[in-house]
């Protein structure tokens, strides 16, 4: 049974559950929220599971209406949300009669929503996953014509079916996110790096120009990577035989602009790489906008990995 109508699907919106891991030999990218982070606490204040597929809103601008009665949990950047000209705030579950307009306005800060319905949505899987993912014409709505799905974005005019998924009791006081919880999506952000990869070819010289420097967020960024404007730095390598990438892989092209991968990512490359973003920050770079300054300080494993595992553990990944 259909439980929501796009109405206007603003800038971009993508069908995202948790992605299409474990295919990337098959040169597929693993899609997915590019924040994990604010995607999980959509899902878990309604009590879905963690895979259950929500829809990932780039830059606002949306509108959905319910075509039933039905619950939905909005986290993520700050889109002046209303339901039939009310304020609807983020970071909470709530309800949506049927016929009531949900209107984003554009992102006040931040970059990417994220909305959530109780039970999830059924989508058709592709290799175990409803991601979209637009270079690989993978994933998104099915229709006669493409049952899997072609990658396309929502669409005016599209009807979303309601998955019914099994939901997990929660408390009563739970219905919305912590405020400890919620971040803070600021113009400037120092992000933590483990050095991988061919980061010994870079001098001692060149990692203090990269650790020193600032970088700008460019226009030019994408679900693909964020492309930096910034101190120019080199490699003792020109190129590499291509090899796997990382999401959240520092990749240095030959002009010395940085270009942090991210979801949608090529699966090889052939750049030299100087690491990668840790795991949890790489959530909070999916939300920086253009004109964003970057600054970048060296990490050690053991720490993110910790960070990392209990993550994985609050959501059960």
């Amino acid at each position: 049974m259909f439980g929501l109508e796009v109405v206007n699907p603003g800038f971009l919106s993508l069908i995202q559950d948790l992605g299409r891991q474990g295919s990337a030999h098959l040169g597929l990218s693993a899609g997915g929220p590019l924040d994990l982070h604010a995607f999980c606490w959509s899902n878990k204040i309604l009590g879905n599971p963690a895979h259950a597929a929500g829809i990932e809103i780039t830059v606002g601008q949306a509108k959905f209406r319910a075509l039933q009665d039905i619950t939905l949990a909005l986290t993520g950047a700050e889109m002046q949300a209303t339901v039939d000209g009310q304020p609807q705030y983020n970071w909470q579950r709530f309800e949506l009669k049927r016929g009531q307009l949900l209107t984003l306005g554009a992102c006040e800060n931040g970059l990417r929503a994220y909305l959530a319905i109780a039970g999830g949505l059924d989508i058709p899987l592709v290799f175990n996953s409803a991601a979209t993912v637009c270079r690989n014409q993978l994933g998104g709505l099915a229709s006669e014509d493409a049952p899997f799905g072609l990658g396309n974005k929502l669409q005016q005019g599209d009807k979303l079916v309601l998955a019914k998924l099994p939901l997990h009791k929660i408390p009563r006081n739970c219905h919305w996110v912590p405020r400890r919880f919620i971040p803070y999506y600021p113009n400037e952000l120092t992000l933590n790096v483990l050095e991988s990869y061919q980061s010994d070819t870079f001098s001692t010289e060149q990692k203090s120009i990269f650790y020193q420097g600032n970088y700008v967020v460019t226009p030019h960024s994408d679900r693909m990577g964020i492309r930096l404007a910034g101190p120019v730095i080199t490699s003792a390598l020109t190129g590499i035989i291509s090899e796997g990438i990382a999401p959240g892989s520092i990749q240095i092209p030959p002009d010395g602009q940085p270009i942090i991968l991210l979801n949608d990512r090529q699966t090889l490359g052939g750049y030299p790489k100087l690491g990668c973003i840790s795991r949890r920050d790489q959530s909070r770079i999916a939300q920086a906008r253009p004109g964003t300054v970057l600054r970048f300080r060296w990490a050690n494993f053991t720490d993110h990995t910790k960070e990392w595992c209990q993550f994985m553990q609050f959501f059960k990944l």
